[in-house]
């Protein structure tokens, strides 16, 4: 079984080593441990056992552990104007041994660096295992759901790097991806517009239910909206129709 405590202690420990007074660094740092606990109520809505629940929060633990270095060394969480931050979390654990502070069994390794290295791409590789496909979906739901809650709740300056949104506007490539595509190139973005929208495209890729009742309950696509504050005209126009075809989309999820 997996002590997850001790893996806590060992995150917290390691955090340490980064200047949490920096807003991104705390921002990560809560995320972190926000996704382990969703994965961890995931997991049990699953009715997975102690065993695989445990693992799910233990990946969710360790999902985003390349962050704090990617901000150390280039102070973004953009990977295209930096590096994968799941590659270099991947790296930290396994190539320089972060992982045995942990205390995990080898037995478990495959499963997190495959999930690791799946929770920020757009399509999950294909040829895992049943059990690594299973804890690479629950680690991508996990992480896309808090990343609403960080960008409503946190300072626009450390979720897009950008004071404010209130000017912005999006591309027509973006908004015709998000309508016909359900899924965004982020290196087609050009405005921190884009970004915003490709958030919002997030929903269209979640595996698992539970994930959409959450969106629903919490009322995230109005709340990322109103967060927002678009000043100019055409932007708000566009936006209010992005956030109307995303609602429509998540009662169809919860309904079919």
């Amino acid at each position: 079984m997996i002590d997850i405590e001790n893996a806590k202690k060992v995150f917290k420990e390691y955090v340490q080593n980064y200047d949490l007074n920096n807003g991104r660094i705390a921002l990560k740092v809560g995320h972190i441990l926000r996704v382990a606990d969703i994965s961890k109520k995931m997991a049990t809505t699953l009715n997975l056992n102690e065993e695989d629940t445990q693992l799910a929060e233990l990946i969710g633990l360790l999902h985003d552990i390349g962050r704090f270095e990617q901000v150390k060394r280039y102070n973004t969480f953009v990977d295209l104007k930096s590096i994968n931050h799941a590659e270099l979390g991947v790296k930290i654990l396994f190539e320089d041994n972060l992982i045995e502070k942990f205390n995990i069994e080898e037995k478990y390794y495959n499963i997190i660096k495959k999930a690791i290295l799946n929770h920020n791409k757009a399509i999950i590789q294909d040829g895992l295992t049943e059990r690594e496909l299973l804890h690479s979906k629950i680690i991508k739901d996990s992480d896309k759901l808090d990343i609403f809650y960080v960008v409503i709740t946190d300072k626009t300056e450390n979720t897009y790097g950008c004071p404010t949104l209130e000017n912005e506007v999006f591309t027509d490539e973006i908004i015709r991806e998000f309508k016909e595509d359900h899924i965004i190139d982020y290196k087609k973005r050009k405005t921190y517009g884009d970004m915003w929208v490709s958030q919002v495209a997030l929903i269209f890729n979640y595996y698992f239910k539970y994930i959409y009742k959450i969106m629903k309950e919490k009322d995230y696509m109005n709340k990322l909206l109103l967060k927002a504050q678009f000043k100019n005209e055409d932007t708000i126009k566009k936006a209010k129709e992005l956030i109307d075809i995303a609602n429509k989309y998540i009662d169809e999820q919860i309904n079919s």
